[in-house]
């Protein structure tokens, strides 16, 4: 069983930046394919950025040249960097992994960019 818990989201203004985090554990770090979803109020979450066990990163056309998804196999940890935030950018960002075809999510960590 894996364990994720996110940490980093709150208010941050339009054009700022923010940094989360998310923390695994329960399993071997570096076997687990990572990834960041959104989920803005009345709408579904999706994923926007993973980043497999070689490093490899993808994001969804929305966030691309805006989000960093990174992450640190000594620390256990998934890190996504926003910059230039978006109003629509607003909502519940969990953390996601997935080993052997098995999904895990986080509770997620709210994060706010008043319009």
């Amino acid at each position: 069983q894996v364990q994720l818990v996110e940490s980093g989201g709150g208010l941050v203004q339009p054009g700022g930046s923010l940094k989360l985090s998310c923390t695994a554990s329960g399993t071997s770090f570096n076997l687990l394919t990572m990834g960041w979803s959104h989920q803005a109020p009345g709408h579904e979450r999706e994923l926007v950025a993973g980043i497999k066990t070689d490093g490899e990163t993808d994001y969804v056309a929305s966030v691309k040249g805006r989000f960093t998804i990174s992450r640190d196999n000594a620390k256990n940890t998934v890190y996504l960097h926003m910059t230039n935030m978006k109003p629509e950018d607003t909502g519940v960002y969990s953390c996601h992994a997935l080993i052997d075809q098995s999904h895990y999510w986080g509770q997620g960590t709210q994060v706010f960019v008043p319009g």
